[in-house]
């Protein structure tokens, strides 16, 4: 074997283990390589509690409870809602029949203990699957277009 072939020999098995390599890690990876769940995941899919992910959806309209620094509230998806419980500062933006993304741990019994928790301002940028459910069931409110300058 010359000294070119040996090189070409060991390039090409370098890249055959890091491809391997690669592989396995997405296949590892393959349910949390999403930015995050909506309630008809979390109850479908039979989450375990301990998981850590994001949960998204709209605040539910009248489930809003705050006790102190303590607020719990659902977030919902219109056809399943998972109830959702945070300390902390809610952003401005945070209100009932808005998007929401919250970060933290499914609980036993169903309660998502969230630490932190991001408000979206309109349908706008609302989450694509949560849009798509919205949509399905005829409750989606398209924003008017606004007129060019």
């Amino acid at each position: 074997m010359t000294r070119k072939q040996r090189r070409l020999a060991i390039i090409g098995s370098c890249g055959f283990v890091l491809a391997v390599a690669a592989g396995l890690v997405l296949f590892a990876m393959r349910d949390s390589i999403v930015f995050f769940h909506g309630p008809s995941d979390v109850i479908d899919k039979s989450i375990q509690a301990g998981t850590r992910f994001r949960l998204g959806g709209l605040v539910k309209e009248g489930s809003v409870v705050r006790e102190g620094q303590t607020v719990t509230f659902d977030v919902t998806d219109t056809s399943k809602q998972v109830r959702v419980t945070y300390t902390g500062i809610l952003p401005d933006l945070f209100r009932e029949g808005q998007g929401v993304v919250t970060e933290g741990v499914l609980q036993a019994g169903g309660l998502f203990k969230a630490d932190s928790v991001l408000a979206r301002h309109d349908e706008n940028y609302m989450p694509r699957e949560v849009a798509d459910a919205l949509k399905k069931q005829g409750h989606w409110q398209q924003a008017p277009a606004k007129p060019q300058s």
